[in-house]
């Protein structure tokens, strides 16, 4: 699978985790030079608190277009140090 935003790879992994039709790529498959740190939190009932980066690509941003669980509950533990993407971000095989 790959996560592609602005003509670049931000992800690449044949080992994402896929939840609720999200696919979750290990943090060590993720381009961090793309990342910002977001202050955007929101709370999902089942998995926990999920925080969020900002893509920055060529000058261009894509605010809050990732996010992971830094603590995520034991039912989501399978996506512990995994990113997902949305806001335009193409996730393809």
């Amino acid at each position: 699978m790959k996560a592609i935003w602005n003509n670049q790879v931000i992800a690449e992994s044949d080992k994402t985790v896929r939840i609720e039709g999200n696919h979750y790529f290990p943090i060590e498959t993720v381009n961090k030079e793309f990342l910002k740190q977001s202050e955007t939190h929101t709370n999902c009932p089942w998995k926990g608190i999920a925080s969020y980066y900002t893509l920055e690509v060529e000058g261009e941003q894509n605010n809050d277009a990732a996010w992971f669980y830094p603590e995520p509950s034991e039912a989501a533990s399978a996506i512990k140090d995994h990113v997902a993407f949305w806001k335009g971000v193409e996730v393809v095989e």
